[in-house]
């Protein structure tokens, strides 16, 4: 069986427990509170030397940080992963996307307007994510206006690396109602089978 050390309202976290349910994989969650220090312990850090979480314990003592890389393992030889050589790369593609283009902005707006211990000292710093988030979803609707899903024609885990921070982008001062794509493919994510919700806290 899985274990998974994660936070359970972080979206890098959440997109791993999508994953476990949509394909049915036994797991045991350990809840890890990272606002408080719980990543930084030597205990913890035996187990990742970078202190963060989500983490998946494979089998006792073989350990696998970084979310969107726990997500190719978990869904390799699944429908959750393409076979085919360039759709699979399609699928990469977006989650190098998610990492580099989307969770900076979104993500970090996020923490900054509903989870750091001065949200009104951090406005600043939150309103200058707004940019470079909108500019990411101006991307995924043009991809999503035209497709159901973003790779491959069919739910993969591009889709769920991207639907863990940009369900939550209001939280970050996003406003998703400019873009009826996104929205109307949210709820596409929110139809499978197996769909569980990220926790309000």
């Amino acid at each position: 069986m899985f274990r998974v050390y994660g936070t359970s309202v972080s979206g890098n976290c959440h997109k791993v427990r999508m994953a476990l349910e949509a394909l049915a994989l036994p797991y045991e969650w350990t809840e890890i509170d990272s606002m408080h220090g719980q990543t930084r312990t030597p205990e913890f850090l035996a187990k990742n030397p970078n202190g963060k979480v989500p983490l998946l314990e494979i089998e006792p003592g073989v350990f696998l940080p970084e979310s969107n890389a726990i997500l190719c393992y978990l869904a390799d030889d699944t429908p959750l992963l393409p076979r085919d050589r360039l759709q699979r790369a399609r699928v990469l593609q977006w989650l190098f996307f998610e990492q580099y283009s989307h969770e900076p902005y979104i993500a970090v707006a996020r923490y900054l307007r509903r989870f750091h211990p001065d949200p009104a000292s951090q406005r600043a710093l939150a309103e200058s994510k707004s940019d470079g988030g909108y500019r990411a979803l101006a991307v995924m609707e043009h991809q999503l206006a035209n497709e159901p899903f973003l790779a491959a024609r069919r739910y993969s885990i591009a889709d769920i690396a991207l639907y863990g921070y940009t369900h939550v982008a209001g939280e970050g001062g996003f406003d998703l109602a400019r873009f009826p794509a996104i929205t109307a493919w949210l709820a596409r994510v929110e139809a499978q089978p197996r769909y569980v919700r990220m926790p309000s806290e």
